[in-house]
């Protein structure tokens, strides 16, 4: 394929490609690329000192010089179904294939982060419900108009790491199809337990000059910022926009310790957003006329620091900006399903290319299903008097996919049952 063609594409252009085509050619042919690169940091040989919680990211990924978490550059999500009845054995093997990995890789954006989530579908083979303290629902449209397909297999692997080798190479040895991983010998994998639905494997990337490489691919234009981390031009995940790992963990019952995960995939209209809008509306558009007024953004949110600046008083301005200003953030209005003012999400969102056109997976976790429901429910300000077109950023959206994961603790993160309680 053309596009593969590592003579026309930049290095980490080129790597970026290699890991949304996956498989074993695409893996030999990114390790060839990062000959010379330093070496990948070794994991622990007591996976039991990690954290319990499989979400415990934020104190071992980077940050950047606001302080920001900086998620890994390089994501896979791949999605499994249970070929074989849940027992002691298939646990046994899931739980020793994951510990392999942490062995391996150090748990951080230098080597790997990863979760695994189980979806409703899969919890619906046990007799007992999920206890009271896990909120769980299938998914569902969340918006008018939107008619998205839900994810119905079992569960979803997330890979992340700042090396396209790594999410590369430990997906293919969860699957069989590498003896060692990063030194360390395969003991099992999981495919007498799991099957990957190749279909819905998604890919992507994050970080500040990533999008603005895909300017020649349609759909993506030239003026994307060279700086932006994300393709809508703007920086993301400001501290104070996030809500902490505490905040998004389960406290009580059989899964403690656990989250529950959204993920959103969706397509952006790149081209209407920068050709037809100035920077002055972006801006309005993506967090608040205010901001735009005050000119409290930069160029790329560079201005923001460690805050959104989404203040109290912004938030309350809300409703007045869309009647006597015709035009509202999808920032504030998101935030207005803020408790105590604090954020209810904790976004862990990334870039995607998928299928040749620019998007996103919106991967957000949250202590249950229905907080994401609510701050969706405000970023969609079906409440408020202004039009679709100056609805935040609703105009430029579109929703493909939609699904609900529980994130159980490590210690239950092998093959569950519904209420091990």
């Amino acid at each position: 394929m053309t596009r593969f063609d590592r003579s026309s594409l930049s290095r980490r252009e080129y790597a970026r490609a290699l890991v949304a085509a996956g498989g074993l050619s695409a893996l030999a042919a990114c390790l060839e690329t990062s000959d010379g690169e330093p070496d990948v940091p070794s994991g622990t040989d007591d996976p039991d000192a990690l954290p319990e919680r499989q979400h415990a990211w934020n104190d071992t990924v980077a940050t950047d010089d606001d302080g920001n978490v900086a998620l890994p550059e390089h994501h896979v999500l791949v999605p499994i179904e249970l070929t074989t009845v849940v027992d002691d054995d298939a646990r046994e093997t899931v739980e020793t294939a994951f510990r392999t990995l942490e062995r391996a890789y150090e748990w951080s954006n230098e080597g790997l982060v990863f979760t695994v989530g189980y979806t409703p579908s899969y919890f619906d083979r046990f007799d007992e419900s999920l206890p009271d303290t896990v909120d769980l629902p299938a998914p569902e449209a969340l918006t008018s108009g939107e008619s998205p397909d839900f994810d119905a297999y079992d569960a979803l692997i997330h890979l992340a790491s700042d090396r396209p080798s790594v999410v590369l190479e430990a997906e293919e040895a969860l699957f069989g199809e590498r003896e060692q991983v990063n030194g360390v010998d395969l003991e099992v994998d999981l495919t007498d337990v799991f099957a990957r639905v190749d279909e819905q494997r998604r890919t992507g990337f994050v970080g500040a000059g990533l999008p603005a490489d895909y300017a020649d691919l349609d759909g993506v234009p030239d003026s994307v910022p060279e700086e932006a981390p994300f393709f809508m031009g703007f920086r993301a995940g400001f501290t104070d926009s996030q809500a902490t790992e505490d905040r998004v963990t389960i406290e009580d019952g059989s899964f403690a310790g656990g989250t529950t995960q959204h993920v959103e995939s969706m397509a952006i209209n790149l081209t209407q957003w920068f050709d037809q809008e100035n920077h002055y509306q972006r801006v309005s558009k993506l967090f608040s006329p205010a901001h735009a007024a005050d000119d409290l953004v930069g160029g790329v949110g560079e201005e923001l620091g460690g805050s959104s600046l989404v203040t109290d008083e912004v938030i309350a301005s809300t409703a007045d900006d869309a009647r006597d200003r015709g035009v509202v953030g999808h920032a504030q209005k998101a935030a207005r399903a803020r408790e105590d003012g604090d954020p209810l999400l904790l976004r862990r969102d990334f870039n995607t290319v998928d299928g040749d056109r620019p998007g996103l997976h919106f991967l957000s976790l949250q202590r249950a299903v229905d907080e994401f429901v609510r701050v969706r429910e405000a970023m969609n300000g079906e409440d408020l008097d202004v039009s679709m077109a100056n609805n935040g950023i609703r105009h430029y959206i579109f929703v493909e996919r939609r699904g609900n994961y529980l994130v159980p603790p490590r210690s239950l993160r092998a093959l569950p049952v519904a209420d091990p309680g």
